[in-house]
């Protein structure tokens, strides 16, 4: 199990990683999330061993501070693999393990296994040069599993990658961790990615761990407002005006929420009703900015069949579903 104790780092004085404490349990994959510059990469160099910080960096309760990168046991994967060009697949993979003297065989069978786990079996005598971005990705992978590490540190993995495949590796690499059991720290600008590789999620903002919990956890009820609209919701309402939202959905008012795009529908019998200041059409649907009295401008979607335009009032129901309300109920970074 990997713990983190009020971890910092800074550079000439000024705090890059800020008082983190995370835990990760044997066999989990836990994804820290936050947008670019906001320590992440820090705090995993830092668990590796390539910072210097403060705080305590331990491994089942033993201390790693006097322990050299080399002699942790942990595995660390770039996002750009950093395959050396002019070896095979085979010879990139087993690399690790030919630096230990594994017997010849042993390494020819692990890299046989771990190839065939990641997709790639047949690819042994290919060049890097030969191979697609993902490709050479799923090769640093097994590289990067091949000494089977007791913690595998994956520092943007996929973020070189284009949208599509990246959305696909994820998916596989999340299959890939669970078939070699692997324990993986993971960070992330893409809250997709992070969704769909990891068990658990800290989100970090400004040098600091604001916020950790399982992933259905940490959506369904985002710390604060800059964590909601970070991991992708569209509007925040203060207690005030979310109250008639709440209302509307049969929850409890009282407390600031957080609103998916797609929280309020158009419909004749909705409970409420606002102007409409924009409309945006979609091959799909048609989104609106509706400005309701008391709660402000909201989102909305409707079927393309509605003929409503700027100015027209319409009526909505609320999806209960889409909506989260905020565990700390501090909302003044949006006024």
């Amino acid at each position: 199990m990997l713990s983190l104790d009020h971890v910092s780092v800074a550079y000439d004085g000024q705090p890059a990683v800020q008082d983190a404490s995370l835990r990760l349990d044997d066999g989990e994959v836990l994804a820290v999330l936050g947008p670019s510059g906001c320590g992440k990469s820090t705090l995993l160099r830092a668990v590796a061993g390539l910072e210097p910080c403060t705080g305590t960096v331990a491994w089942d309760g033993a201390d790693l501070a006097r322990v050299p990168t080399h002699k942790r046991g942990f595995a660390l994967m770039f996002q750009d693999g950093q395959l050396f060009p002019h070896l095979t697949v085979a010879r990139n993979v087993g690399y690790a393990l030919r630096l230990r003297r594994r017997p010849r065989a042993e390494v020819v069978a692990r890299v046989a296994d771990l190839l065939d786990l990641v997709g790639l079996a047949g690819y042994a005598d290919r060049l890097p040069g030969t191979l697609s971005g993902g490709e050479r990705q799923r090769v640093a992978l097994a590289r990067s599993l091949a000494v089977e590490p007791r913690l595998l540190l994956l520092d943007e993995p996929l973020s070189a990658l284009d949208a599509g495949l990246r959305e696909r590796l994820a998916g596989e690499l999340r299959d890939i961790l669970r078939a070699a059991g692997t324990t993986a720290l993971l960070v992330t600008h893409d809250h997709e990615e992070a969704f769909a590789v990891a068990d658990r999620l800290a989100v970090m903002r400004a040098g600091r761990v604001v916020q950790t919990g399982a992933i259905a956890d940490v959506w369904a009820a985002p710390t604060d407002a800059p964590t909601a609209l970070f991991l992708g919701y569209a509007r925040v309402l203060d207690a005030e005006p979310a109250a008639p939202i709440l209302a509307a959905a049969g929850r409890a008012t009282g407390t600031p929420v957080a609103l998916r795009r797609s929280a309020l529908h158009v419909a004749d019998d909705g409970p409420l009703a606002g102007e409409v200041v924009a409309v945006r059409t979609t091959p799909e649907l048609l989104r609106l900015v509706v400005r309701v009295e008391g709660v402000g401008e909201v989102d909305a979607v409707a079927g393309l069949a509605l003929r409503a335009g700027v100015g027209d009032v319409v009526r909505m129901h609320v999806e209960g579903t889409r909506l989260a309300p905020l565990r700390g109920a501090d909302t003044a970074s949006l006024h």
